[in-house]
């Protein structure tokens, strides 16, 4: 399903940001225990934040691409954390229901009807 998602987002339309976001973070929340997909999830968020001239985003992206290697290294990843910058890259929280609600329709359309 992260492959899925990270398609579905080169996709989007590039109009509509808030739907790019969601997609990232849904494939952040599925990738980020393990080491390449997580990676992948920031590069691609790296690249839409300097896509859309959003510094504070650009900055927090290469802060976690630096952070990432030693988080797996270490074992310590904040599970549930959705990858963005307005949120601390050390906390772990439960999935936000927006995620969830689109990892299952991801899930859905891959797998069939649950």
């Amino acid at each position: 399903m992260f492959q899925q998602l990270m398609q579905r987002e080169r996709a989007a339309p590039p109009a509509d940001l808030s739907q790019r976001w969601l997609l990232l973070e849904a494939a952040h929340v599925l990738g980020q225990t393990r080491l390449g997909p997580h990676l992948d999830t920031h590069a691609r968020m790296l690249a839409l934040a300097w896509e859309t001239r959003d510094g504070r985003e650009v900055l927090g992206q290469l802060l976690r691409l630096l952070l990432v290697p030693l988080g797996h290294l270490t074992g310590r990843l904040p599970l549930g954390n959705a990858g963005r910058s307005n949120i601390s890259a050390f906390q772990a929280m439960p999935i936000r229901e927006d995620i969830a609600a689109l990892i299952e329709q991801v899930a859905q359309a891959v797998d069939g009807p649950r």
